[in-house]
């Protein structure tokens, strides 16, 4: 008898969270409970999620950015579907199939004409690891460049390219040859790669931890400087990449050509998890360079039939239903409506980003009563504030959002690319109420305070797996 997925989920409905604490990760049940964002999740259909209870959510994460086209597209659904029912020879691997060719031709047609060579693998983390071997093999240098602030994945790799050390700690050493330098300093960065033994510099066009974006001028002194000095520009766009800024990728606002563009996430569709790593001839020759190194740099899943059939229709729906030019327009009109609110309360000290990845930056206000309320709040803990913002948007108004990076007071925006009107208006709408409570009265610090008590009295003792909730 084949597995039954309803049945499974119905005799076991309700044991999410316990499977998690006994099995997986507990301390993410945890998180998840004392925030009181323990639902139980049935179905996701375009940008919103219900739970067991029929309540709907607005989904401003996007499974990090993975579902650009919304949850359940209807086109992916039948092309998947179809893909599984022609039973296609999966991963013969001693084989070239003619899917990852055609995704690989979509991609290059996507970027600029440098672009010819395009490498499969299964994750964003990867995509990077890869880009830096097929850099130090094209240069024949070891050291790699990175950004405070940055994150890249969390392999040993991708980890020591990251700029918080909280997810470094504890893990080292990590990868050798590997410098820091602050985000957004081409003089810094200038005098990293004067020293002639850089591979690559690798970095987000717009920093994900933070939404932080770099001032006007860089990207192209960057790629000059990489030019320059036979340094080899890596630009990671797992997360900004694939229409999210109203282009389709981050780095074409700057009219800069990178060596090696990393993309995951939202090639997937949300259904196969699939990463890529473009390169020039230049980058990727050398690792492929003679019939013996064929197989150097491999991965088992990475051209699975099922990956590329996620990943072409994707770009397919995206230019039928033109989803860069959309996020242009809404990206633009959500800006234009969260503008005011920065006018409005002290506490918002401004929306940055670029289309839909949006940070809304609060900070201390000026006022005597409202810094007294902020310095009690912050004294508490860094950058609660933030976390007060997410917290009631998603009980009062059940929309998920998350604070952008650990000890920052940024709530970090990531819709899916087909938000509209709808979702602008009911978010920007929930956003002016938790503000005016936030600077209006003791509402906001009560209403949070009663949620945490809340979600740990009903965390109680713990529940034997299997036993009726």
């Amino acid at each position: 008898m084949p597995f039954d997925v309803a049945r499974a989920l119905e005799e076991r409905r309700g044991e999410n969270f316990q499977l998690h604490a006994d099995l997986l990760n507990p301390q993410l049940a945890r998180v998840l409970k004392t925030i009181g964002f323990d639902r139980f999740y049935e179905r996701g259909e375009g940008c919103y999620l219900y739970d067991d209870r029929g309540d709907r959510y607005l989904d401003l994460l996007s499974g990090f950015g993975v579902y650009a086209l919304g949850r359940s597209h209807p086109a992916l659904k039948q092309a998947l579907h179809q893909a599984i029912e022609m039973d296609l020879p999966n991963m013969v691997q001693m084989d070239c199939a003619l899917l990852p060719g055609l995704l690989a031709e979509q991609l290059v047609a996507r970027v600029h004409p440098g672009i010819r060579r395009v490498f499969f693998c299964n994750s964003g983390a990867e995509a990077v690891e890869s880009a830096v071997k097929f850099s130090r093999r094209s240069t024949g240098r070891q050291r790699v460049v990175y950004c405070d602030h940055a994150f890249h994945g969390l392999t040993t790799g991708a980890l020591a390219l990251n700029g918080g050390p909280d997810f470094r700690q504890g893990f080292g050493p990590l990868l050798p040859g590997t410098s820091q330098v602050p985000f957004g300093d081409i003089d810094r960065l200038a005098a990293e790669l004067r020293r002639g033994d850089v591979a690559a510099f690798v970095a987000e066009p717009i920093q994900g931890k933070g939404v932080n974006m770099a001032p006007d001028g860089y990207w192209p002194a960057v790629a000059e400087l990489c030019r320059r000095h036979g340094t080899l520009f890596v630009a990671d766009e797992v997360q900004v990449g694939m229409g999210r800024t109203g282009k389709f990728f981050a780095h074409q606002h700057w009219g800069v050509e990178p060596d090696i563009i990393t993309v995951s996430k939202a090639l997937s569709g949300g259904y196969v998890p699939v990463g890529a790593v473009l390169c020039t001839e230049r980058a990727f020759m050398p690792t492929y360079s003679s019939l013996e190194r064929a197989m150097v740099h491999s991965t088992t899943f990475g051209r699975n039939q099922l990956a590329m059939v996620a990943g072409l229709a994707t770009l397919q729906a995206f230019d039928e239903e033109g989803i860069v030019e959309s996020v242009r327009r809404d990206g633009d009109e959500l800006e234009r409506r969260l503008a005011p609110l920065v006018d409005r309360y002290e506490m918002l000290h401004a929306i940055r980003g670029q289309g839909f990845i949006v940070g809304l930056v609060f900070g201390r206000p000026t006022s005597r009563r409202l810094r007294m309320r902020w310095n009690a709040i912050e004294a508490m803990r860094t950058a609660l504030f933030s976390q007060m913002v997410v917290v009631p948007l998603f009980h009062r108004h059940r929309i998920l959002t998350q604070v952008a990076a650990d000890n920052m007071n940024v709530v970090k925006l990531l819709p899916p690319l087909i938000a509209g009107e709808e979702e602008i208006s009911y978010f920007v709408d929930a956003l002016d109420d938790v503000l005016a409570d936030a600077h209006h009265g003791s509402g906001l610090f009560f209403e949070f305070g009663r949620t945490m008590a809340r979600s740990s009295l009903r965390r109680g003792a713990p529940r034997p797996v299997g036993a009726p909730r």
